[in-house]
């Protein structure tokens, strides 16, 4: 499942964006029986809180080993999608202009070029610039390629 930095398919990531996100709801379900918000998936704790005791929001070794193959299969297909939606979440991040911001929020709602030039007011030329530049830019990231090939960093 994963890939080379340089054959990052960014059209395909995200078109398939809000499918991994219903996806990743779905798998939660399934597995802890809640779905975990984005904001509490790998976060760490620190202070007091770190040192006190609390259940864990996976499931233990032994539940793991016990698992049949089939729910073995859906853990690892939930893990890819959080990293990649990680990944997509933290890509407008890195980007250089307010601007481009705003086409890559709107990329992510699925707004079409014409609709995203109305909000911008601007044409569909500038627009097909626009997110040329911002594909240009994350996909030339080294921070998001390690990200979405599941290397820990912050962002």
């Amino acid at each position: 499942m994963k890939e080379a930095a340089s054959n990052i398919n960014f059209n395909e990531l995200i078109r398939d964006y809000r499918m991994m996100k219903k996806e990743i709801e779905r798998l939660q379900r399934i597995l802890y029986g809640f779905s975990i918000p984005m904001r509490n998936w790998g976060v760490a704790q620190y202070g007091i809180e770190a040192t006190l005791p609390n259940g864990s929001k996976g499931k233990s070794q032994a539940e793991l080993i016990d698992m049949d193959i089939r729910e073995q299969k859906q853990i690892e297909r939930l893990g890819y999608y959080q990293s990649r939606v990680y990944a997509i979440e933290c890509a407008g991040d890195f980007l250089e202009r307010e601007i481009l911001k705003i086409v890559y929020d709107c990329m992510l709602s699925r707004m079409t070029r014409q609709q995203i030039a109305e909000h911008l007011e601007v044409s569909r030329d500038s627009v097909d610039k626009l997110r040329a530049e911002v594909k240009a830019q994350i996909c030339t990231n080294t921070t998001f390629s390690k990200l979405l090939i599941h290397e820990k960093t912050a962002c």
